[in-house]
């Protein structure tokens, strides 16, 4: 089989693969058909199978491995698979470690460079408040280093959470250092603390995808109200600064449309929201341009940047 970051337009596809979304829908024409997200450890693809009924699609469900034969297509400037055959494959015909996407950074280094942050924290309310989120609650520590950052898009994969927080963290502290009207202190926290609600709002994987409590409220109320949850607990953590907190991780979307319950009312919460959106970007362009390989002819259009997009010329 081929990973899914190694398909190009016009090929076959022969492979087994995760079956992470299966849904029926049907087409203007009253047509029914199948989506399907296919994964493995190096990204996802959408599928369609256009004929649901016939010889050859036999009977599978989500997170059932699958052995697919089709043909890679584009829409919209996106890689699709039209799916000709399709049977649930048994065990030991497939590899699991080769469906689940990681980072391919070291999880434990990651983390204990986070911790370095957290231990230059001098406020002492700050501090605390790390520590026991990163430090002594076990559960919240395990699910951190285990989450992605978002179902799709951007650090979809085990350790992107912790890939993305540590990277929004250091664009942090390199604003600290060029812009002294930020507190340290307070940005380097909620740098740390911005995601957090995603370990309730995504699921483990290898399902990656969103909760009861994350459709009906999203990671950004779950993060602040974790956020109060602690504070409570610190005895003397001021009002104000679980205010100020708080208000960073319901500003740092940047704006209403795009989630944020908030708009940025102090300078940590704007510099909080231009590293979230850099990394994102940033992210997400090379998880594009890896999934494009040599290719050096313009991509199409991308919905997210809504722009066609291809890698410079050097």
């Amino acid at each position: 089989m081929k990973f899914i970051n190694e398909l190009r337009e016009g090929e076959k596809i022969s492979g087994i693969y995760l079956c992470k979304h299966k849904q029926a829908a049907v087409t203007k024409n009253g047509k029914p058909y199948e989506n399907l997200i296919l994964q493995d450890k190096t990204g996802t693809i959408d599928g369609k199978i256009w004929e649901p009924n016939s010889l050859g699609i036999d009977e599978f469900e989500p997170l059932d491995y699958i052995d697919v034969v089709g043909d890679v297509t584009s829409f919209q400037g996106s890689l699709q698979v039209s799916i000709k055959r399709a049977r649930k494959a048994g065990e030991g015909e497939y590899e699991p470690g080769n469906y689940l996407p990681v980072s391919d950074k070291n999880v434990d280094t990651m983390y204990q460079e986070l911790l370095g942050f957290a231990a230059q924290v001098k406020n002492p309310y700050l501090h605390r408040l790390l520590v026991s989120f990163f430090q002594e609650d076990e559960e919240f520590v395990r699910a951190f280093k285990g989450n992605s950052a978002a179902k799709t898009v951007h650090h979809g994969f085990i350790g992107g959470l912790l890939e993305h927080t540590l990277s929004v963290v250091k664009l942090c502290q390199y604003y600290c250092r060029t812009y002294p009207i930020l507190n340290q202190d307070l940005l380097i926290t909620t740098a740390m603390l911005h995601d957090i609600g995603k370990t309730k709002e995504l699921s483990p994987f290898p399902k990656n995808d969103y909760t009861d409590d994350g459709q009906l409220l999203g990671h950004i109320m779950m993060g602040a109200e974790m956020i109060h949850d602690k504070a409570r607990e610190i005895p003397g953590f001021p009002e104000k600064l679980e205010s100020e907190v708080k208000h960073c991780i319901l500003a740092h979307h940047g704006e209403l449309e795009y989630g944020s319950p908030k708009k940025p009312a102090l300078a940590e919460a704007v510099a909080l929201n231009l590293a979230d959106n850099t990394d994102a970007k940033m992210e997400t362009l090379t998880e594009i341009f890896n999934g494009a390989g040599e290719q050096k002819d313009w991509l199409g259009y991308n919905r997210f940047f809504e722009s066609n997009l291809r890698k410079s010329s050097l």
